[in-house]
């Protein structure tokens, strides 16, 4: 399973860390995601989606529908 989140898009980003005597290493930063159902009530259903903790409040401002019709958009989501 990829770590991508399926409202923002929010993916795995690469950096470095860095020690007390500035030497660097390569690291990961992972979003901060969760496997989460929400309830569209327009189709009477719940889908279950990846989504980071920005996404649901993404969610919760702009309503479910509204999310999922601009993730499939920006072709983060299929058909759900």
């Amino acid at each position: 399973m990829s770590q991508i989140c399926q409202i923002t898009g929010k993916k795995v980003i690469v950096g470095n860390n860095v020690s007390h005597s500035k030497r660097r290493t390569k690291r990961k930063f992972y979003p901060n995601l969760f496997k989460k159902k929400f309830f569209v009530p327009g189709e009477d259903r719940w889908v279950t989606i990846i989504v980071s903790a920005a996404g649901i409040r993404t969610i919760n401002k702009k309503g479910i529908v509204t999310a999922l019709k601009e993730a499939q958009q920006k072709g983060l989501v299929a058909n759900i």
